[in-house]
């Protein structure tokens, strides 16, 4: 599975690997806030206002590709609503999930000076943190560093980790496409 790690440093190969991920430029500012085991971006932290002043509530954006299919498909086969049955039938689970709306809440504030404009919302833009409607938004709170048990169950319920190192693939160089860079 992706490995967690603290935020990390942004370098020019994460800027292209990112970039070529979401298939543009990311919003500024951004960080890289987790890695796959191929050690590139899969997590982005994008603080609640962007360089231009944009209000922005999604803290962590997930960037890997295999992860955003991988997760499509769990939430084409039911997995919002399955989710969503589960914090509604486990008092303690939603209970979890209320403190890991509560932890996104406030790391997403710590990173702006003054008030969060987006402090009405939290995981996935959602007001009310025991709705469930984007499992790419949990996951990537979850690897971002966030205890979010909706992230976690749907982690521990992918088969394996991207196997081919497909974002490699980003840094091979116009010029000698058989080089990586």
């Amino acid at each position: 599975m992706t490995v967690h790690t603290n935020v990390t440093c942004t370098s020019d190969e994460d800027a292209t690997i990112v970039a070529a991920q979401v298939g543009r430029e990311p919003r500024e500012p951004w960080r890289v806030a987790a890695r796959c085991v191929h050690g590139r971006p899969s997590v982005i932290l994008t603080p609640p206002e962007l360089a231009c002043g944009t209000p922005f509530p999604t803290l962590f954006w997930l960037t890997c590709p295999w992860l955003v299919d991988e997760i499509g498909r769990v939430e084409s086969d039911g997995g919002v609503a399955r989710s969503a049955a589960h914090l509604a039938a486990d008092p303690e689970l939603a209970s979890r999930m209320k403190r890991a709306d509560a932890s996104y809440r406030s790391l997403r504030a710590s990173l702006v000076p003054g008030d969060d404009p987006c402090a009405s919302v939290g995981i996935a833009g959602m007001r009310d943190p025991l709705k469930t409607k984007c499992l790419h938004a949990h996951v990537a709170a979850f690897l971002g560093g966030i205890d979010d048990p909706v992230g976690e169950d749907v982690m521990s319920h992918l088969s394996s980790d991207c196997a081919d190192d497909r974002c490699a693939r980003y840094l091979v160089s116009p010029e000698k496409p058989e080089e990586i860079v």
